[in-house]
Formats: structure tokens, C-alpha cells, sequence
């Protein structure tokens, strides 16, 4: 099968260009792909962050690509119709997470030749951070394709909202498992300042307003002094509110932040400290972070958003609460610890492993490709 890939590669940076760059050298392997890119993802006045692009500290795989879209200039999409259609793909996959990128690559999906079966892979079909635009041009993006992947009940159910005929395939995230291996707990705490002999809680990557930190922070303050929080990843927009809480918290000084982004080389160090990996989110779909906190055998506290139970708590690999608030946090953290099944919830995460394989992923992506 001839397989065009749209969306974000190297030199772009995330979880999106990750995922895609996994699902690309997987398919390579049966099927004949090629990599589209952006040439520009978003306008820099949009993004929140410091930069969209790979550092000498990532190790980000450089999948060749052309870059063609513009996202931000419609003159750009018929162009890049035109340079996949005369490819000739059998098959073209988008990403969809944001209603930002629905007028690009909705324009592209209405334009492939017949033969050509349109799918997309939905991290979310409406945005968390959401803006009174996003129904009319997700609307817009989904018309019109033959199938959708999506990676959770909660997405899943978005998408019938919208279009309740059609055709998906609901399979979970797989793991990430590019950022090196586990490393010696002591020797880690030790290159990060961490002091040795505490209970370690993480809270790793992007951090921004749904993601609950604050929430969080709260409930670390009424823990005890056997406990280590640790906060990992750039904030999208100000870190202030959070600084705050910190300021203010009795346990601040067993509070250890890094507000930058988290090379690709340094992801390994955070997961071989952390005993339990904590995600308070206000809302969700499915997690990245999930994923990679399975890959490195780390249990999850999460609350009952979006598909995170169904990618925790039914599995075994993490207690979910069902209130979003400080207390439920922390009597689940103090149940986590004084609990004898620790053991099993590392065991359920060994069987997860090996389920959520990109082999396991892409073979079910083009069986369901092929039955459209």
C-alpha cells in the first residue's frame, strides 16, 4: 500500500511529531509511505511556547518529509493537494487536534483523487481550551473522509456527536519507548538535586490551565515531609499562579521545578525518580504522558476525565478519583503508598507494555484502512 502521512515532522518538536515519526518508520516497514510536512505549523504569535522546533537535546528522529502546507496561508493548500495526488498514495493519514488546523487540512482531505482513502487519527475532536469556532470547523474537517481512528471512548464519543455514522476504529495510544531506557534511581535524584529517600511525585510536561497543577500543588501541601514533588515541563502561558501556590505551600521546600521544556535526552531521568506519576487534569482525552509513564513502569493517579480511566484504572496501572479537587488527589496519593498491591500495579503495567505496541497499532490501522 502506498501511505501519505500529513502532518507535523522533524524539525518540529512534541508529542504529535513523535507520534507521527513512530508511525511512520512502523509502516515503512510493510507498506510504501511518505512523510508531508508543514512548512509552517503555526504563526509564532499563536504558539504559546518557547519554540516549535528540535534542539541539539532531542532525540528527535528525522524523518525525511516535504514540507509543503502553510497552515496559515490558504494559498498553500491547493499546492499541496496537488503534490500528494500526483504521488499517488492509496491511502492518506492526517492528525487532528486542534480546530486551528481545520480549514488546511480539511481543504486537503476534499481534494484526493477517489481512489485515495482519507483518514484521520483524532487526538481530540473538540479542543480542551476551547473557543466558540471550534464546532463549525471541526464540522467542517470531518466531512467527507472514509474512516477515523480514534484513541479513546471519550474522542470516540465526540465523534458521533458530530457524525454519528461513522466509521472509526477505536484503538488505544501506544507507548513511547524513544527516550532511552530506565536509569539508576540514586544516580538520577542525584543529577537532578533531588535528596534520596522520598516518596517522589511527578508531574511532567506542558503545563497549562486544564492540566490542573494547581490542584495538585494543593494537595501536596497536605502530605507529609515524606514526600518529593516534582514539577517537569514548560508552562503555555504564566507560571505565576503556580509560583504562587508554591510560595505559599508549608512543603515548598520539597517542591523541585523545572519550568523549561524536557529534551528528548532528559525524559529518562524525571520517570526512573518518580514512584508515582500524578496527572490532575480538568479535562482530557487520552494522555501522552500516560504513555510514557507506562513505558517507564511508573504508576498514575489521574482523575475520571476525558479517557483516562479506561486507560488507567481498567487495567490496573493507576487509581483514578472521581472528584476534581485537592483532597481527592491527595487521599488517593496517601492510599497509593500505604497500599501492599504496589506490586501489582507495576505487574499490570509490564502486561500493558506489550500490548500497546506501534506493531500492534499500525497492523490494526491498515486492516481497518483496507476494509473501507
Amino acid at each position: 500500500m502506498k501511505i501519505a502521512i500529513l502532518s507535523c515532522f522533524y524539525p518540529y518538536r512534541g508529542g504529535i511529531s513523535q507520534f507521527n515519526a513512530c508511525i511512520y518508520g512502523e509502516l515503512s516497514k510493510s507498506h510504501t509511505v511518505k512523510a508531508f510536512n508543514f512548512k509552517r505549523q503555526y504563526p509564532s504569535f499563536l504558539f504559546p511556547g518557547k519554540t516549535q522546533y528540535v534542539t541539539e537535546k532531542d532525540n528527535a528522529v528525522p524523518v525525511e518529509s516535504e514540507a509543503l502546507l502553510d497552515t496559515a496561508n490558504p494559498f498553500s493548500y491547493p499546492g499541496t493537494a496537488k503534490k500528494i495526488r500526483e504521488w499517488g498514495p492509496d491511502l492518506l493519514l492526517l492528525r487532528y487536534w486542534n480546530s486551528y488546523f481545520a480549514p488546511s487540512l480539511g481543504y486537503v482531505a476534499r481534494h484526493m483523487d477517489r481512489k485515495c482513502k482519507v483518514i484521520s487519527i483524532l487526538d481530540n475532536v473538540i479542543p480542551h481550551e476551547r473557543h466558540f469556532y471550534d464546532k463549525m470547523l471541526t464540522r467542517y474537517f470531518l466531512r467527507g473522509q472514509s474512516g477515523y481512528v480514534v484513541l479513546c471512548d471519550a474522542v470516540r464519543d465526540d465523534l458521533l456527536n458530530f457524525m454519528p455514522e461513522a466509521r472509526y476504529l477505536d484503538t488505544p495510544h501506544p507507548l513511547y519507548s524513544h527516550f532511552g531506557e530506565k536509569r539508576d534511581r540514586i544516580a538520577s535524584e542525584t543529577e537532578l538535586k533531588i535528596p534520596h529517600g522520598k516518596k517522589n511525585l511527578l508531574f511532567f510536561g506542558l503545563i497549562r490551565e486544564y492540566k490542573g497543577l494547581d490542584i495538585l500543588i494543593e494537595a501536596f501541601s497536605g502530605l507529609d515531609k515524606s514526600y518529593n514533588l516534582i514539577i517537569a515541563g514548560e508552562p503555555y502561558g504564566s507560571f505565576e499562579k503556580y509560583r504562587k501556590l508554591i510560595d505559599e505551600s508549608p512543603n515548598r521546600e520539597n517542591i523541585f521545578v523545572n519550568t523549561e521544556y524536557i529534551p528528548d535526552n532528559r525524559v529518562s531521568l524525571y520517570f526512573s525518580v518518580a514512584d508515582l506519576c500524578v496527572l490532575p487534569y480538568r479535562s482530557a482525552t487520552q494522555s501522552g504522558i500516560g504513555a510514557i509513564s507506562t513505558y517507564y513502569g511508573v504508576p498514575m493517579v489521574t482523575t475520571n476525565v476525558g479517557g483516562l480511566k479506561e486507560m488507567f484504572a481498567t487495567n490496573g496501572t493507576g487509581i483514578v478519583v472521581d472528584r476534581i479537587d485537592s483532597s481527592a488527589i491527595r487521599e488517593a496519593v496517601e492510599t497509593f503508598f500505604d497500599t501492599d498491591n504496589r506490586d501489582k500495579f507495576r505487574e499490570n503495567i509490564n502486561k500493558e507494555k506489550e500490548r500497546l505496541s506501534w506493531s500492534n497499532f499500525c497492523s490494526r490501522l491498515t486492516d481497518f484502512a483496507e476494509s473501507l
